[in-house]
């Protein structure tokens, strides 16, 4: 597979926030992920999660009542446990998916698409391990907000991982990882409104006369807390795809993580502005 960054120049990297989910089919399953491959993702978004006895799986921590429907945490219990219960579906009724382990999901999804390793500090050195041992490690991203424990875990760990820091309203830590001995690849943006120095045409520019990428996030998790100043999957279906998802695609943002693959690829290619300029459409 190409680079990360030689994906970038190809077309605006559209990333599967959790695959494509919705009526019966539950998040971080992999059915979600294969049919967020079908409607065209270019990258998925997979929550990773540890067992009670160590063991890696998929699944936002956390969520067990929202997706299971049961009062019980999956950080006490084996992985044997936490397979056996199925998700339930937007009735909150059961449905027939369970859930995956991490070797399982890295085996499908293999040299097919790219991986943002949602969670990774949760378990870096199983995570790493996992991903390294299938010779996954240029297919995979991870993110985090900046500090130095985090670089320097990169450096001793997994200098060729690539890694994005999570950065919101400036970009501080910028110089500082041009030099860190760490696969630093570009930077998640995150901006209340757009007016903000993440969404200029200036930092933009710096970012990528630097080599670096940018992510942005069309995705809502809580209508009061905006990631890209109002330009979002919900005003993109509830006011204007060009609002919501034209605004950021013009910005030269070069990943644009979404909970409507399907529909966000299709705008994008119907009006000129998925694939770069110069390249094959």
């Amino acid at each position: 597979m190409k680079t990360i960054a030689e994906k970038a120049k190809e077309n605006i990297i559209v990333v599967a926030h959790r695959g494509a989910c919705g009526g019966n089919i539950p998040c971080n399953t992999l059915a979600s992920y294969e049919i967020a491959l079908k409607q065209g993702a270019d990258m998925i978004e997979a929550d990773v999660s540890v067992s009670g006895d160590g063991k890696l799986y998929l699944f936002h921590p956390l969520k067990e009542l929202a997706h299971f429907g049961k009062p019980f945490y999956f950080g006490a219990l084996p992985l044997s446990v936490i397979k056996k219960q199925h998700y339930v579906n937007y009735d909150r009724t059961k449905t027939q998916f369970t859930v995956a382990d991490f070797d399982e999901f890295l085996d499908t999804f293999k040299d097919r698409c790219y991986i943002n390793i949602d969670k990774f500090w949760s378990a870096p050195e199983k995570i790493y391990k996992a991903i390294k041992a299938h010779g996954m490690t240029e297919q995979c991203l991870v993110k985090s907000k900046p500090s130095k424990k985090v670089f320097d875990l990169l450096e001793n760990l997994a200098p060729d991982l690539p890694f994005i820091p999570i950065v919101e309203e400036n970009h501080t830590c910028h110089e500082e990882l041009m030099k860190r001995k760490i696969n630093y690849i570009g930077a998640e943006v995150i901006f209340k409104e757009d007016t903000s120095y993440l969404a200029s045409e200036q930092f933009v520019n710096k970012m990528h006369s630097d080599g670096k990428l940018l992510w942005v996030n069309a995705i809502i998790y809580d209508y009061r807390k905006q990631l890209a100043g109002g330009h979002s999957d919900d005003s993109a279906l509830t006011v204007s795809e060009e609002y919501g998802w034209g605004w950021l695609a013009d910005k030269d943002f070069d990943f644009i993580q979404t909970d409507w693959t399907g529909m966000l690829i299709e705008y994008l290619k119907k009006t000129g502005r998925y694939f770069r300029e110069g390249e094959v459409k």
